[in-house]
């Protein structure tokens, strides 16, 4: 079995060729590939491997790009410090990723889930998921919203924004020196058009910015208490099935 590990991150990628070895002592692995440009040119050049393992962020780009380039015939398990939210194309079509840091049961339980595929070439709809992945990881978020105070109009860019909540289905936004300002938005349409990488939804009624938090206590039932900046609410709960996605957006 031959596995391609395509990785821009020398210690990851020295940390996934040791787990294959683990796990799959039998297989010959290839790494040193951590280039869209290096990893089209050796699937051009080699026999298509049974198994690529790769990062979504390369050193010269997204590694989405490599299948705009060369024909993929290898089923794929995808690496990435993304949260799992921005990643909900890859729950179709058996295409499976795994969040960083790589744990090693989740890295068998994707390989598992590979063999029982027995997949020898792509999914005819793999570019499909990836382009949608791709429209998710590059879309354009908010950097700005335009509030009304008394007859005034203003701006706000998202970079003063501490935390968004919903009080009274009414949509507030937070600043740093603890004013709020009213939203003609939802949390579930910020939800999705906010930086995944410095916002997350807590709960129903809080995304938070990461800067936010001052402090993160253990909570009833498995979950968190956490501690905001400028909020006067000392009761905002990571959700209990909100709680491991929280702890790998911090880690990301």
């Amino acid at each position: 079995m031959n596995v391609l590990i395509v990785e821009d991150e020398p210690l990851a990628a020295q940390r996934i060729e040791k787990l294959i070895r683990q796990i799959l002592p039998e297989a010959k692995t290839h790494s040193s590939i951590d280039s869209v440009k290096l990893a089209v040119n050796w699937l051009r050049e080699n026999p298509a491997p049974d198994l690529i393992l790769m990062d979504i962020q390369l050193a010269d780009g997204i590694s989405f790009q490599v299948f705009e380039q060369v024909e993929v015939k290898a089923a794929v398990i995808f690496i990435t410090a993304y949260d799992a939210y921005a990643l909900k194309a890859f729950k179709v079509n058996s295409i499976d990723y795994l969040l960083k840091p790589i744990d090693e049961t989740e890295l068998r339980q994707a390989i598992e889930k590979y063999k029982r595929l027995a997949h020898n070439s792509v999914n005819p709809k793999l570019m499909e998921s990836i382009e949608m992945a791709m429209q998710t990881l590059t879309q354009k978020y908010k950097e700005r919203f335009v509030i009304k105070v008394g007859e005034h109009l203003k701006t706000i860019s998202t970079d003063e924004i501490l935390f968004f909540f919903s009080q009274e289905k009414t949509t507030f936004a937070q600043t740093a020196d603890g004013r709020k300002y009213v939203l003609d938005f939802s949390l579930d349409y910020l939800e999705k058009n906010l930086s995944l990488n410095i916002f997350f939804r807590v709960n129903r009624k809080y995304i938070i910015r990461i800067s936010s938090i001052q402090d993160m206590i253990s909570y009833t039932n498995s979950r968190l208490k956490l501690k905001i900046k400028t909020s006067v609410d000392s009761n905002i709960i990571v959700a209990r099935e909100r709680v491991e996605l929280f702890k790998n957006w911090l880690g990301q």
